[in-house]
């Protein structure tokens, strides 16, 4: 098994899914203020792909406007491809697509690289990691979903922990230097499971913006979670 990672090499991405949308830009300007946030995660939904919708090219805008800190979009939508290049001249600088929403997956990967940005790639909670070894070597994340994708504030599935442990060692056969992330139910109650097990990117949404005693709190309380404290 990898060994545990130490606090400061586990990365944070507060999703701003969970963000109050009439303070959007303050919110942002406030995680980059505070300190502690790694990158920002930005999820895209279209309504078919996953049952809900949420944003595009123009609200990632609107955030790279407002903070310095790298942004990861995740494409929750059906046919990806055809916003690529919407999303780089927005601002983005990791596109996040899923295997299930890219039949040619190898082409979107190189695609994405083409336009200057960097790669990840999203496994639902039923999606087996196997798909993901002729791409390895294209990835720059990869993203294990432990929530079924579409809305935030679910339970973390248990399972997720077995699948991000096996994707782990997939990444570390492989030489693969990618980030490993964890999306859907991250908490100070399941941070330190999914690190214990080689994630080193920490996607939190309800956990983050709707702390009781604010960001800056919730930020802390992940920190050392994660670290087993």
């Amino acid at each position: 098994m990898k060994a545990i990672l130490m606090a400061t090499d586990v990365l944070l991405a507060p999703s701003i899914l969970a963000a109050d949308f009439g303070q959007l830009r303050e919110q942002v300007q406030e995680l980059d203020r505070l300190g502690g946030v790694d990158r920002i995660h930005v999820d895209v939904m279209d309504g078919t792909f996953v049952p809900n919708l949420s944003f595009g090219p123009m609200i990632v805008k609107v955030i790279r406007e407002a903070t310095r800190l790298p942004l990861d979009v995740h494409l929750m939508i059906v046919d990806p491809g055809r916003y690529y290049s919407a999303f780089q001249e927005s601002g983005a600088d990791f596109l996040t697509v899923h295997v299930e929403a890219c039949p040619h997956l190898n082409r979107d990967l190189s695609e994405i690289h083409r336009l200057g940005m960097r790669a990840g790639v999203a496994l639902n909670p039923g999606t087996t990691p196997v798909l993901l070894d002729s791409i390895l070597d294209l990835a720059d994340l990869i993203l294990v979903m432990s929530v079924n994708p579409g809305f935030g504030g679910q339970q973390f599935i248990e399972s997720s922990v077995a699948k991000i442990a096996r994707v782990r060692a997939m990444l570390d056969a492989a030489g693969s230097m990618a980030d490993l992330s964890v999306d859907g139910g991250i908490s100070p109650a399941t941070a330190h499971q999914v690190v214990e097990v080689g994630a080193n990117v920490l996607v939190a949404g309800s956990a983050v913006f709707r702390h009781p005693d604010g960001i800056g709190k919730a930020l802390g309380e992940l920190r050392r979670a994660a670290a087993g404290g």
